[in-house]
Order: C-alpha cells, then structure tokens, then sequence
C-alpha cells in the first residue's frame, strides 16, 4: 500500500469523524430554533420510520420558534406524536396544517448538562482521530519493515500523519469552544 494512499485514507475518516462531530452537536437544543434540532426525529410515516426532514419543511420564523409544514398534510399527527416522544422538551402546537415549536429557554442546569454532554461528544472525536492516527503509522511501520520504504521515508509520513493529527484535533477543539459558548451564553 503506498504511502499517499495510507495518508489519503487516514485523512478522509479524519475528515468523516469532524463532519459527525458537526451533525451531532447541531442537534443538540441550545436555545435556539434550528432546523437540525428536529431534522433527524424519526416519524412513523404509514409504518415506516422516516426522518423528519424528508417528511415536511422546517422554518425558523423567529428566534425561539419553529415551523414544520408537511408535505403530506396527513402527517401532521404523526409528526406531532414523534416530536413529543423525542424527550427534547418541546410541545408542539398543531395549527390546521401547520405545527408550530416553541423552543423553551435553557435553564442553568441543563446548560451545564449540555456542556458536559458536548464535551464528551469532543473527547469522542479526539479518540477517534487518534486511533486513525495508529492505524496509519501501524501501516506506515509495517511498509518499513517489509522493506517497500527507507526508514526516512517512514519518519518523514510519521511526522505528517502527526501534523494532520494536531490539525484536525484543533478543529474539534474550535468547533467544541464555538458551542460551548453557544450554549452557555445566556
């Protein structure tokens, strides 16, 4: 196995674990009205679950509200039932069809619980990045010892593969502090 091609493959789950990360934390309820709060609920839709998003459009119209028109104006109730069930807090009120959420405040305790909640979710990506980190080094040695490259050669993609490590953990640290002040501000 080349070495751009164990750097490469490294470098996209990398990338995968920043962009779970993104979607994660994006659900998680700050305060704010965003779509991705309820995009992913799932609805019993004619006795199949199906993501809220693919089922209606979500606005935001104010600040602390929420706006979810169906598609299919059958669903109304469905949608109405799963947001309940989703244990997010929120009651939504079904006006003809039309819901409408109304996203409460956060008290300081549960902003300290998100907190701690996000963090984790961080230390999680820090984990998973450093594991991408082994398995491309375990890699890299490998290709020394059989010979295929120089042990410069090896030092050399070490040293990268550590490089790109630092990066993307600094990203998760940015993106971690970017949402903790989000959450925590009141």
């Amino acid at each position: 196995m080349p070495l751009k091609k164990v750097f490469d493959e490294m470098d996209a789950k990398m990338k995968k674990t920043l962009e779970h990360m993104h979607n994660e934390l994006a659900a998680i309820h700050t305060g704010k009205a965003t779509a991705a709060l309820v995009d992913n609920i799932k609805v019993d839709y004619y006795g199949t679950p199906t993501r809220l998003k693919e089922l209606a459009g979500i606005s935001t119209p104010e600040p602390r509200m929420l706006v979810i028109q169906p598609w299919d104006a059958n669903a109304v109730a469905e949608i109405d039932k799963a947001i309940k069930k989703s244990n997010m807090g929120f009651n939504p009120t079904v006006e003809g069809k039309i819901l409408r959420v109304r996203v409460p405040e956060l008290s300081e305790e549960r902003r300290r619980e998100l907190d701690r909640v996000v963090k984790k979710l961080a230390e999680d990506g820090r984990i998973a990045v450093r594991s991408e980190r082994r398995d491309a080094n375990e890699k890299i040695k490998h290709l020394q010892k059989e010979h295929a490259i120089t042990e410069d050669e090896m030092f050399k993609w070490e040293k990268k593969v550590q490089d790109k490590t630092d990066e993307t953990i600094k990203e998760i640290d940015k993106i971690l502090a970017s949402k903790e002040k989000e959450i925590l501000q009141v």
